[in-house]
């Protein structure tokens, strides 16, 4: 699966960076370098989108056809 999202990489007052998403609500990072805070958040990013999926499959009746839809 190929997702693009924006990191917008920040240094923090206290030091090192801060990093988030916009298009994911709640999806931050931290680091002590700026490419350290966007690895973060990458994990973060990925933790809630199966976790957002694995809720939204909730309750699905299981003769739903399931399919993929692919962004180009």
């Amino acid at each position: 699966m190929h997702n693009e999202f924006t990191a917008v990489i920040e240094a923090a007052e206290e030091g090192g960076f801060v990093a988030f998403c916009p298009e994911v609500p709640g999806a931050n990072g931290q680091g002590e370098t700026a490419e350290e805070a966007k690895e973060n958040l990458a994990q973060a990013i990925a933790l809630i989108l199966a976790d957002r999926r694995e809720d939204g499959l909730r309750g699905v009746p299981p003769e739903a056809r399931r399919e993929i839809v692919k962004l180009q």
